[in-house]
């Protein structure tokens, strides 16, 4: 009797398991296919249309990132892009205007690493290793650096392939004037297989792996 129940009590929690993980499968499946309007028209407004329209594009984009915050509150995926378009946000707005989106993006990309570091393949490091270095240090914003060093290498820990972390990492580097060792990430961030779905982005991308090949390749000539 004690081997029947013993049995049956290991099915039930094999069901409860299985039920488990088909309820979280659905849930990421969900706020993935809530995210992807979001990449969709950020791909969108940052690569094709003119930079007098890029500030009123990601500001009505941002309002769309919200509902989807809104709506998955409790997933990394949905920080993580809500963060990239206030980042986005903040380099088309530029000046100190610009500051507060800035901390917002740190804010949401933070948030979403204590909910999932390995979301979207690391990108809430590779985003906030962009911010630390893009934004100007104190007294005015958070710029370090260190930080931007530590972030983008620990992205590139969980995506050694990916064409973000290569691709910033490469700028990061060509900022630092470490030309060589930028050229290397440029020629991995090249060789990065392409995102399903993402063809517009990775298409974009390549133009500015392109371009900053190009500024390296003229530097290590000097």
């Amino acid at each position: 009797m004690n081997t029947m129940r013993q049995a049956l009590y290991k099915t039930l929690q094999l069901l409860a398991l299985a039920s488990a993980l088909l309820l979280t499968a659905a849930a990421n499946a969900d706020v993935l296919q809530d995210i992807k309007p979001l990449q969709d028209r950020w791909a969108e407004v940052n690569y094709s249309i003119s930079d007098e329209q890029k500030e009123a594009a990601f500001s009505a984009l941002l309002e769309q990132a919200n509902a989807v915050v809104a709506a998955n509150p409790d997933k990394a995926e949905a920080l993580i892009w809500r963060g990239i378009i206030k980042s986005s946000y903040a380099g088309a707005k530029g000046g100190l205007g610009a500051m507060s989106l800035a901390d917002g993006s740190k804010a949401d990309l933070e948030a979403a690493l204590q909910l999932d570091s390995q979301a979207l393949q690391g990108s809430a490091y590779t985003s906030l290793g962009v911010l630390y270095y893009k934004v100007p240090g104190w007294p005015i914003g958070f710029g370090s650096d260190k930080t931007a060093k530590l972030m983008l290498e620990k992205a590139l820990t969980i995506n050694p392939q990916g064409i973000d972390p290569n691709y910033f990492y490469a700028e990061f580097l060509t900022q630092k004037r470490d030309y060589k060792a930028a050229m290397g990430y440029i020629e991995k961030a090249r060789q990065a297989p392409p995102r399903p779905e993402r063809q517009t982005a990775d298409q974009g991308r390549l133009q500015e792996i392109t371009a900053l090949e190009a500024k390296i390749a003229k530097k290590l000539k000097r």
